[in-house]
């Protein structure tokens, strides 16, 4: 089978994984004892604009085989509803939009630094197995990794906020945005700073130790003992015949990294009060905002999917050994 008969394969299971996303997750609230939807537009306060949306979106008031299309259509269609006032009576997919930029510049941003740190320090930490460098990065990569981030995240704070006063400790802007774009995103990265060291203080770490254990179970194969007696640089040796055949799975946890990336880091982003999607996570569970949930799982589930449909099309295009079937 070729490149495009497995693509086309792919995109159709793909496409059948996301309708059996979307049946449980309709099937999952509609099985919950007492309707979170019906109860929901029966609280004090929803206003008629409200209902009607909320009718539209999800057929609210029809038995489930008239609710279940309506609930696919408005999925497909990314038409979630509205929000009820507490979360600003706004649209679902608005409020989801207004906080969309802070969480891929945050998860984005200490995402890529720790995938690439944490594969430069294991590969190298694995060709110097044994020695001080190993045992120091192997330490500190199982702490940062084992520490919670609400915890690391407070300690930042009581340091570099409230001690050393270097960096705010709360929210995500402070300027509008204005027509000089400078002013306004040297703002942005000042609040940044902090919620983007925790996040990569955690993630770098599992990177770090997946890394090192690839490369080592690598290192052992005959192709790289013949590469080394053929006088091939040793560091040509790690990095096109070591690290590169070495990289699936870490493709694979890069792929799953992504995937939740709009997820949001729900307790990174609280400690620091972090306007992002996983607030928006935070806000809807408390304020038991059923529309809202019912998106970001459908979001957060979506975005997995195809983050691990780029990861198989990525395999077979870095290692020659897989073969598309």
């Amino acid at each position: 089978m070729g490149l495009r008969e497995y693509l086309i394969k792919r995109i159709i299971y793909t496409v059948i994984l996301i309708f059996g996303v979307i049946t449980m997750n309709f099937f999952i609230f509609e099985a919950m004892p007492g309707s979170p939807l019906e109860a929901y537009i029966a609280r004090p306060g929803m206003t008629a604009e409200i209902v009607e949306r909320l009718k539209e979106a999800f057929g609210l008031g029809k038995p489930w085989y008239e609710k279940y299309p309506i609930y696919v259509k408005s999925m497909l269609q990314f038409n979630f509803g509205q929000a009820s006032v507490q979360m600003g009576s706004g649209r679902v997919s608005d409020l989801i939009l207004d906080r969309l930029l802070n969480t891929i510049l945050l998860i984005s941003l200490s995402s890529a630094f720790a995938v690439v740190v944490g594969i430069v320090i294991g590969a190298y930490a694995a060709h110097e197995r044994g020695k001080i460098f190993d045992s120091f990065v192997v330490l500190t990569s199982l702490a940062t990794f084992a520490l919670p981030t609400f915890w690391m995240g407070l300690v930042a704070q009581a340091v570099f906020g409230f001690g050393l006063e270097w960096l705010p400790v709360q929210g995500t802007q402070t300027l509008p945005p204005i027509q000089d774009p400078i002013p306004y995103w040297m703002d942005r990265i000042h609040y940044l700073v902090l919620p983007a060291a925790i996040l990569f203080l955690f993630t770098y770490g599992g990177f770090v130790l997946l890394t090192r254990a690839c490369v080592l179970e690598t290192m052992t194969e005959d192709y790289v003992i013949t590469a080394r007696a053929k006088g091939v640089k040793e560091r040509n040796v790690l990095i096109r015949h070591i690290l590169k055949n070495a990289s699936l799975p870490i493709i694979t946890n890069v792929a799953l990294q992504f995937g939740f990336m709009l997820s949001g880091a729900i307790i990174t982003e609280s400690v620091f009060q972090y306007k992002g999607l996983g607030t928006l996570v935070y806000e809807a569970i408390q304020l038991r905002e059923t529309p809202v949930m019912q998106a970001m799982f459908y979001i957060i589930a979506l975005c997995v999917i195809i983050a691990n449909f780029l990861a198989d099309v990525l395999y077979g295009l870095i290692d020659p050994r897989v073969k598309y079937g």
